[in-house]
């Protein structure tokens, strides 16, 4: 009969030890993930994020089960800013387990990018699918806006009169930022939009750091407006990484007396 060695560990205790391993890894990173903003916790575990604890703890490579978990994390509903601050969250556990606040500033660009360009990769499919939406803030498209805005137009050809219409403009100077922050006031700009404007109003993308909103003219609009510069300017300035980020600004603007020319408007108010 074989005899172990003293001090020897058997196959179950190292597969013990390995699941148990795995769990610890899995659990901290998940807390720092909420602690960054992850917004529904009961659908943060997903089997890619077993694979990748299990490459970080034999320390290999985590290209390949990172993609696989940008892509899964795409497919599942989370925005590239959550998936993004998902592996941030990752890296700030891997590199102190004390630690469990996400900085996307110190997790390693090729991570961060591999990561962002499997979400996009989805989300590059679900957009030609769909063809309406923008896939980063999840804001409908410039082509959508102007499909929109033949449908009032035509209606008010029916009806005898100008439209009820008025656009709404949300731009950020973004000049002194670049990628990651780039990316996170828009995000935040439409997530302010869709919190201030939640009725059948049109949101939309018209350029790198342009919003638009469709609404009707009607009593509270200057309130919606107000609010929205002010709840966004906050947001901006609750994160460090946005504090180079230049004013918000929020203006109406009047629909012109035809489509062709409110197409024209558009155009324009998206290279502001």
């Amino acid at each position: 009969m074989a005899v172990r060695e003293a001090g020897s560990r058997s196959p179950r205790g190292d597969a013990d030890g390995a699941e148990a391993a795995l769990r610890a890894l899995r659990a901290r990173w998940r807390t720092a993930s909420i602690a960054a903003g992850w917004r529904y916790p009961s659908d943060w575990a997903l089997p890619e994020v077993d694979a990748v604890c299990a490459s970080a703890l034999v320390k290999a490579d985590l290209a390949d089960p990172l993609t696989d978990l940008g892509r899964a994390r795409a497919l599942s509903g989370a925005g590239l800013d959550e998936t993004l601050t998902d592996v941030a969250a990752l890296h700030a556990v891997l590199s102190d387990p004390r630690l469990v606040m996400a900085n996307p500033d110190a997790t390693p660009a090729r991570l961060l990018r591999l990561t962002a360009l499997a979400w996009a990769d989805v989300s590059t499919t679900e957009i030609a699918r769909s063809e309406v939406r923008e896939g980063l803030t999840g804001l409908s498209t410039a082509a959508y806006l102007r499909t929109r805005l033949g449908e009032i137009y035509r209606q008010s050809a029916r009806d005898d009169q100008l439209p009820g219409h008025v656009l709404l403009t949300v731009s950020i100077d973004l000049s002194a930022v670049v990628g990651w922050s780039r990316l996170m006031a828009m995000v935040l700009a439409a997530d302010v939009l869709r919190q201030v404007f939640d009725g059948g109003e049109s949101l939309a993308l018209l350029g790198p750091s342009v919003a638009v909103v469709l609404t009707e003219r009607e009593p509270d609009l200057a309130k919606r407006c107000s609010d929205t510069q002010l709840i966004l300017a906050e947001r901006l300035a609750v994160d460090p990484q946005l504090h180079a980020i230049g004013p918000v600004r929020v203006r109406l603007h009047r629909l012109p007396p035809t489509h062709e020319k409110a197409c024209d408007l558009i155009d324009a108010l998206g290279r502001m």
